[in-house]
């Protein structure tokens, strides 16, 4: 079988969930004795043909002229029209927005497209009405103009059905084990000492970055509360402004995974908010580190976690939850729970197991 993986910033990942999916993916899926080809921008620091057993095929990105979200529609289309032609059995786009125009123009040929639909992108709260209306105009045509859609949580496949009449695979992402973590492992980052309130997130609207920080600063929760993620942006600009003087600290990205965990683990608060859909590797990551998560109340979220969570759909519900330390007696049962969720449904073996299964079915099917 012969697979490439598109729709990502390249591997090895240095920078986000997609990212880590194609890696661990691509790189599983080599050790089973497959043929894996992974896009890469030309831009990626890595520049050799080879990772772990993957081909490595760099693309031109227009980025440093377009900016990134305009970029990512002709990268997408360059790697769409050189992948048809190499005669991949399977070619796997993971996100679908950006790929789209891609799939409609370029999938003629005798290569699947399987299109791992991500999370709705037309509800993401930085999109004006225009945008989001194209953006679900083109998830229309990008569910249509695919082969087969995998959905990575059980509320985005229940969305594919209903609106669109699609079934879809339900494939979801995946986690690492969690080695022996010790405080000394983040004490470079920590701005005061003792424990804080965490949230590791893209800084964008639709994460609910502002409603956490206001609901933090309108309780009587006196610990620093730290947020990961690339503030180097507008948005991040605007929240570091809005925060700055306060026990608020954005660390900016942090990419190394032992001391990602360790922030995780040892968090009294780990705060998740995003809201606009899919499987967030966050959460599953969050989860995979006995982090004590408070999740935001929406159906994506809620059929990750245990069944038995602290959930807030508000600020007011947030300040609550931040005021009452009664709830960390249940740390250890949450977290208990958690644990044995990622390792039924979310371990990175069980998940290309998945993913292989899944592709072999559908060329069966051919």
């Amino acid at each position: 079988m012969k697979i490439a993986i598109l729709g990502t910033r390249g591997i090895p990942n240095n920078y986000g969930g997609f990212e880590q999916c194609a890696e661990s993916l691509s790189v599983g899926l080599v050790k089973k004795g497959y043929d894996v080809t992974v896009y890469n921008p030309n831009f990626h620091p890595y520049q050799k043909e080879d990772f772990n057993g993957v081909k490595i095929q760099n693309i031109y990105s227009p980025q440093n002229y377009l900016g990134v979200a305009a970029s990512n529609f002709v990268f997408d289309y360059l790697c769409l029209k050189h992948a048809v032609k190499q005669k991949f059995d399977i070619i796997l786009e993971l996100g679908l927005i950006t790929a789209a125009p891609a799939i409609i123009l370029c999938r003629k040929g005798s290569s699947i497209i399987v299109t791992n639909l991500d999370g709705l992108e037309w509800k993401r709260a930085k999109w004006n009405p225009i945008i989001r209306f194209v953006t679900k105009k083109l998830e229309r045509f990008g569910v249509n103009s695919s082969n087969y859609i995998v959905a990575d949580n059980i509320a985005i496949q229940n969305y594919v059905k209903s609106r669109y009449n699609k079934e879809s695979e339900f494939i979801a992402y995946g986690a690492e084990q969690v080695s022996n973590l010790e405080i000394a492992t983040i004490k470079k980052y920590l701005i005061e000492e003792g424990s804080y309130i965490l949230t590791i997130a893209r800084l964008e609207p639709e994460n609910n970055i502002e409603l956490m920080c206001d609901a933090y600063l309108d309780s009587n929760n006196k610990l620093p509360y730290y947020i990961i993620g690339n503030h180097n942006t507008k948005y991040g600009e605007l929240l570091k402004d809005k925060y700055k003087n306060t026990k608020i600290y954005f660390l900016g990205a942090i990419f190394n995974k032992e001391e990602l965990d360790t922030f995780r683990f040892f968090a009294k608060y780990y705060l998740h908010g995003h809201s606009v859909g899919g499987t967030n590797p966050a959460l599953i990551e969050a989860m995979a580190a006995s982090a004590f998560v408070i999740i935001h109340d929406n159906p994506f979220n809620k059929s990750v976690v245990s069944s038995y969570n602290y959930s807030f759909a508000n600020k007011e519900q947030l300040i609550e939850l931040l005021e009452n330390e009664k709830i960390l007696s249940d740390r250890k049962k949450i977290a208990d729970e958690n644990i044995t969720i990622i390792n039924h449904s979310y371990r990175w073996e069980k998940i290309v197991d998945q993913y292989e299964n899944y592709f072999l079915r559908i060329l069966n099917k051919k």
